[in-house]
């Protein structure tokens, strides 16, 4: 399956998918939540007077008080970079990034609050001027306690006071551009989909598609319908003309969904338009489409439209899709069919997909790789998980799914006995008939 992996960094390869499995409450989406705590805390911060998010583990004392600890492995900008960080509610305690090579570890800073340490040897080599050395070390030593370095880069002008800050800058590119984390619930781009539809060329691809996922649409097309006729608030019509019209360019556009349809809104000549999404159906018996509203359509196929601009996404290639509960409202079949279309449009990009999962019909190796099948176990509290090929030796042609349900390989719930349930349903049973 050389599909599944992308073109080496350096050396360095990685597989383009990790699909976790593991029974509910094993501790998949709070790895998910993990990801998306690690981004806002890069990208947003904390604010000035206001203690850090800190989450930890609360099962035994000794962790209840200890430093959160986060490492990524980053492949971009042509490298192998190493980026972590330690903090509690009080501080950021370290934050480091390195550049690994296969002869050492380059350290681009290191930052180690409670002994009052920010080197940045790497940064002081690439920038060899003594206003830029003294600019770079005021400028790291003035970083708040409560507030990542790589925030503060993002946030402040650094770069037009330096000659090369090339490494840091291309970590928070990462975070803003590459990482994206996805919950159930999370829309993705629902404003460029819709804007799509105005453009022949994209529309004829998305309809492409949902005729490849068999939902049954012909076709999309948007219809005028009147902004202030919209079944919403004052309020929210006002944020949505404020947020418009803040970008102060032509043309700005943006996605709104209430009563389960969506709208293109746009923001042109000073103002406010909307336009409702519709699906067109071959009707039976004559010639011609019938219109649906975006309501009227299953939950599988809105799912997919969320699915579209993801999909359009990963064919441009430098991106890390991290998505919780993938198979939502979608068939076991369409799920196959979107993993394999996943790896045939991006065979020549690199781009990853790491998603959590109960879909046990996903385990074939047909599909999949036995290193991309990750089990998350839960133990004590504990949530650890491990590649499958690690924690067993499995023939090429073994069947995983039947083997999986029957508790072979763990990462699936563990119940109660029959008996012991039933007694207890026995007994609250007879107590309410006795209160009866």
């Amino acid at each position: 399956m050389k599909d599944h992996r992308a073109e080496p960094v350096k050396g360095h390869m990685i597989l383009k998918t990790a699909a976790i499995f593991g029974p509910n409450a094993g501790g998949k989406s709070n790895f998910i939540k993990a990801l998306s705590l690690c981004k806002h805390l890069v990208l947003a911060g904390s604010p000035a007077d206001s203690l850090i998010e800190y989450l930890p583990f609360q099962l035994d004392s000794v962790s209840k008080r200890s430093d959160t600890t986060f490492v990524f492995h980053i492949l971009c900008n042509g490298k192998k970079y190493e980026y972590g960080f330690s903090y509690n509610a009080e501080r950021i305690g370290k934050e480091w990034l390195h550049i690994l090579t296969k002869k050492s570890d380059i350290i681009v800073f290191n930052r180690n609050t409670d002994e009052a340490v920010f080197d940045l040897p790497y940064l002081e080599k690439l920038n060899t001027k003594e206003e830029e050395k003294q600019f770079l070390s005021f400028f790291a030593k003035a970083t708040p306690p409560r507030q990542l370095f790589l925030h503060e880069i993002l946030s402040r002008n650094i770069v037009d006071n330096v000659s090369d800050i090339t490494d840091p800058i291309a970590i928070v590119q990462w975070f803003i551009d590459s990482l994206k984390v996805l919950f159930p619930d999370t829309p993705y781009k629902q404003g460029g989909i819709l804007k799509a539809i105005s453009d022949d060329d994209l529309k004829s691809a998305l309809e492409s598609l949902l005729k490849y996922f068999d939902t049954g649409i012909e076709g999309v097309d948007l219809t005028d319908v009147e902004f202030d006729k919209l079944d919403i608030s004052q309020e929210l019509r006002q944020i949505i003309r404020a947020d418009l019209s803040k970008s102060g360019e032509n043309d700005t556009f943006g996605a709104l969904r209430f009563d389960d349809n969506l709208y293109l809104i746009t923001y042109v000549e000073n103002e406010v338009r909307a336009k409702k999404l519709q699906t067109l159906h071959k009707k039976l018996d004559e010639e011609g489409n019938e219109y649906f509203s975006f309501c009227d359509e299953s939950d599988g196929t809105k799912r997919i439209f969320d699915y579209i601009p993801l999909i359009l996404d990963l064919i441009q290639g430098e991106k890390v899709f991290v998505i919780d509960e993938m198979e939502r409202s979608l068939h076991p079949v369409l799920m196959k069919k979107l993993l394999s279309l996943f790896y045939k449009i991006s065979k020549e990009t690199n781009t990853q997909l790491i998603f959590t999962t109960h879909e046990s019909t996903l385990l074939t190796q047909d599909l999949l790789r036995r290193d991309e099948i990750w089990l998350m176990e839960k133990e004590a509290g504990i949530s650890s998980f491990k590649r499958l090929d690690e924690k067993f030796s499995l023939r090429f042609d073994k069947e995983l799914e039947k083997d999986y349900l029957k508790g072979c390989f763990g990462a699936i719930p563990i119940f109660a006995q029959n008996e012991s349930i039933i007694e207890t349903i026995r007994k609250f049973r007879n107590a309410s008939a006795h209160e009866d």
